[in-house]
């Protein structure tokens, strides 16, 4: 199955893109897609557990199961007040 990673603000600077492609085995999650751009997306590992994440505009959990053509979307902590 495959999918759309798209990275946010500090994220997209970071990875110096807006936007990869995956391609993952049936049953994936979140936690695996993580694991697997850690190891292909340079500029990544050191905000991957602290992004937000969502799947197809849903906020989702590192368990959250994969589906052929999700949009995944990485965002980094927000502060303020």
């Amino acid at each position: 199955m495959h999918g759309t990673v798209k990275f946010f603000a500090a994220l997209r600077e970071a990875v110096g893109r807006s936007q990869v492609e995956w391609e993952l085995a049936e049953g994936a999650t979140v936690e695996t897609l993580i694991a697997h751009l850690q190891g292909t997306v340079p500029g990544l590992a050191s905000w991957a557990g602290r992004a937000w994440i969502a799947v197809n505009r849903r906020y989702a959990a590192s368990d959250t199961r994969l589906h052929d053509g999700d949009e995944v979307a990485l965002f980094p902590p927000v502060s303020g007040g």
